[in-house]
């Protein structure tokens, strides 16, 4: 039976990302070696970095002053990596704190100098995106996650500021069209809407590095990865050239702006039938819903055991929310058909006959 994956990570990847991936597993580019076999060093590889780090730049429309990395750690490090390349010794950062993920990239900048919270929404459970922020013009950087996986919130638009912006956007980059030139830095995990898990995209302004006044160590310096062309140690090499295959894929059905308009088209399908239908009730408030991740409730338990029947025999995978909040999340990433989403809804619809 065919699956209809609305998992939130790793994500769904389309059909021919997963063909021409695993024919690289067992053959790349003719070399008779599998991609797992050869070396990074290898000039086969070190074209593929190099096209996948310049089409992502040519995909968010970056300029001269960025450069791509495709490095490991996950979004986890870059907690770590954003305040020591960016925080002055002594300085001072201000994050947005608007869920699981970026309360825990607050606290890891704590390490490094004062922190002051511009916003949070952990009154409400996370279930909206503070406005009307004051920032400071004296902060080293203004942190923000853009898409907040778990309680299935995002940022519509991004706030002006003269300082450096940093940007978490694991789990919706590449989903829809931005200035991503406003940014000073931006990384993202690839498991979210990129790639397998092993690698994470940061694309940074060479022109903000250097001035922190701390020594970084050598593995977490964006300047030395970006001097060796992301190749300063042995790099996620699947994950790379399978992102790299996803970017290709959007390139060739039309960009960001296609991209953007499918995505939209999914989101409003689901959500018209969770306002429509008395059994459910979205978590999120409705100006700030996420187009990635559809969290909900169902109201009736005594329904439960039947909804989750009527998933699994129609081929639903992944659709239960978040450990830490419960209910069910249709994470709906740029591979997820559209057919997926109306199964989901038809499920939906069908469960009011009960």
């Amino acid at each position: 039976m065919k699956k209809h994956n609305f998992s939130a990570g790793p994500c769904i990847l389309s059909p021919e990302v997963i063909t021409g991936a695993s024919e690289a597993v067992k053959d790349f580019n003719g070399m008779g070696l599998s991609l797992l076999e050869i070396s990074h060093r290898d000039k086969n590889f070190v074209d593929v970095m190099d096209e996948a780090r310049s089409l992502s730049k040519e995909i968010m429309g970056l300029d001269d002053d960025f450069e791509v990395l495709f490095l490991q750690g996950g979004a986890s490090l870059q907690f770590c990596m954003a305040p020591y390349n960016f925080m002055h010794s002594g300085g001072k950062a201000g994050y947005l704190v608007t869920g699981t993920w970026a309360k825990k990239a607050a606290a890891e900048a704590a390490l490094f100098g004062e922190i002051a919270e511009i916003g949070s929404s952990a009154d409400r459970n996370f279930s909206y995106i503070p406005k009307d922020l004051n920032i400071s013009d004296s902060l080293d950087y203004f942190h923000l996650t853009s898409n907040n996986t778990i309680v299935g919130t995002q940022m519509k638009e991004i706030p002006k500021t003269k300082i450096p912006l940093v940007c978490d956007m694991s789990s919706d980059i590449f989903s829809k069209t931005i200035d991503f030139n406003q940014f000073s830095l931006i990384y993202a995990g690839a498991q979210k809407n990129l790639g397998p898990a092993g690698a994470t995209l940061v694309a940074v302004r060479k022109s903000v590095l250097g001035k922190t006044s701390r020594p970084i160590p050598s593995m977490l310096d964006y300047s030395k990865h970006i001097n060796s062309d992301s190749m300063f140690n042995t790099p996620p090499v699947f994950s790379v050239y399978t992102s790299l295959l996803t970017l290709r894929w959007i390139k060739k059905i039309g960009g960001l702006t296609v991209v953007e308009k499918q995505n939209n088209l999914k989101a409003k399908y689901i959500y018209e039938e969770i306002d429509r239908n008395s059994l459910f009730d979205g978590t999120a408030d409705k100006r700030d819903r996420s187009n990635m991740n559809v969290c909900f409730l169902l109201n009736d338990d005594s329904l439960k055991n039947k909804f989750n029947s009527l998933c699994s025999e129609s081929g639903i995978v992944g659709i239960n929310g978040h450990r830490s909040v419960g209910g069910y999340r249709a994470s709906i990433y740029n591979a997820l058909p559209i057919d997926s989403v109306k199964t989901l809804v038809d499920i939906m619809k069908h469960i009011e006959l009960y």
